[in-house]
């Protein structure tokens, strides 16, 4: 049974908690960006306000074993002051039963990464290269026993268990999917795993209409799942960034050197035609950012997108293009970003993106329900000073995504059993 962190009575129990904390670190090992351990602080800080007490366990990177460069002893110091109590550490997440023991309410302790261990991923790991594929069995079978020990040993620790990673709530991973059994009628959602929960319903339950989809990134094979899921939800899809030429040229369009997938033109064709038989509105760019080559020193000309020359390539929507999706966004009641549509990485190419922030800035001041998620998405909105002028911003890049596609995500599901 799912409970409620707004209702659970907390005090004098010991509440194991799944948060993202797997934020970049520059070569001293020091936090270059702590939104995702700022953006757990409202979950934490509320066991501890109820006479809690903390054992907090995350990933960090993708180590094949024990690596210093992974360790999460780099990230003590920062979580201890923003979250006003020193934290404990336990270097081996395995073997905290004393430490966790001896925790008392208002105290926490931060488990080592748990990905320190391929029980938690439950893959094999280190397999030779000329290994068969009984003997690949064999190990994957022999990780999938073990991790049943090893989500009891972290279950054991604790008389609740709290999942607020969302980033990492479409692995079925130990600690995501696989220990909220053992808490039946003492489980539930942190706060940001709530909002993230809240804001796809809004776009995918509850969306008020017009509904917009703006749907950007390099690759069609990348976002297809996710464009046949918005045919069925949308009233206007705009597609942008490198996968639009994809759809461009399986109309013959000439797109000069612009990034595409020949193997994708059949599904973009089938994605049209079932946006018409639908009455979805498709926009791709109609003018579009052309250079010569892919660097800020290139020479730049803005071309029809069905008509690049050789020896060019698309890099960002045109502004004829950004116009008309400015309306199509000011008329929307509901709008869901995911993906640039403009290479963002290079500043000279990444006017068209930061365009769609302002817009999506501008629409929700006029009421419109804004959800953006996806890196490039999210660093635009922030660099622009708008992540509160939007209505939610997403902090999940593979989670949001599956989500979208309309999946159930383990981390979630094994919640709600």
């Amino acid at each position: 049974m799912q409970c409620s962190i707004d209702t659970y009575d907390f005090a004098g129990k010991k509440a194991i908690v799944r948060v993202d904390f797997n934020v970049p670190l520059n070569e001293k090992f020091e936090i270059t960006d702590d939104t995702r351990i700022r953006a757990a602080m409202p979950t934490l800080k509320k066991v501890l306000a109820e006479g809690g007490a903390l054992i907090i366990m995350s990933h960090l990177g993708r180590p094949k074993g024990v690596t210093e460069k992974f360790s999460l002893k780099h990230i003590i110091g920062r979580v201890s002051e923003l979250l006003g109590v020193e934290v404990k550490f336990a270097d081996d997440c395995q073997t905290a039963q004393e430490a966790c023991a001896a925790l008392k309410p208002g105290e926490a302790l931060l488990l080592e990464n748990l990905r320190f261990y391929a029980e938690e991923e439950g893959k094999p790991r280190g397999l030779a290269e000329d290994c068969t594929d009984e003997e690949k069995k064999a190990a994957k079978a022999a990780v999938k026993e073990s991790q049943k020990g090893f989500v009891k040993t972290l279950a054991g620790y604790a008389d609740c268990y709290i999942n607020d990673a969302f980033g990492t709530a479409h692995r079925a991973h130990g600690s995501t999917a696989l220990i909220a059994k053992y808490f039946p009628n003492d489980k539930m959602f942190g706060y940001l795993m709530e909002g993230e929960i809240k804001a796809i319903d809004n776009v995918l339950k509850n969306a008020q209409h017009p509904f917009t989809a703006v749907i950007g990134g390099s690759k069609v094979s990348s976002k297809l799942a996710v464009l046949e899921s918005m045919l069925e939800r949308v009233d206007n899809l705009i597609i942008g960034g490198g996968m639009g030429y994809t759809f461009v040229k399986a109309q013959g369009g000439q797109i000069g050197n612009s990034l595409h997938e020949d193997d994708l033109m059949p599904n973009a064709l089938e994605i049209l035609k079932k946006a018409q038989e639908k009455g979805v509105n498709i926009y791709v760019s109609q003018d579009t950012l052309c250079a010569d080559a892919f660097s800020e020193e290139a020479n730049t000309q803005i071309c029809p997108t069905d008509a690049i020359p050789e020896g060019w390539e698309g890099v960002d929507a045109g502004p004829q293009s950004l116009a008309t999706w400015k309306e199509v966004l000011m008329n929307s009641k509901t709008i869901l970003w995911n993906g640039p549509v403009g290479v963002f990485e290079i500043a000279k190419f990444a006017k068209g993106t930061l365009e769609i922030a302002q817009d999506l800035a501008d629409a929700t001041a006029a009421g419109a329900y804004t959800l953006v998620g996806g890196g490039d998405s999210v660093a635009a909105v922030t660099q622009m000073g708008y992540a509160k002028k939007v209505s939610y911003v997403s902090t999940g890049g593979g989670a949001m995504l599956e989500a979208l596609e309309g999946k159930e995500l383990p981390g979630i599901a094994a919640v709600r059993e």
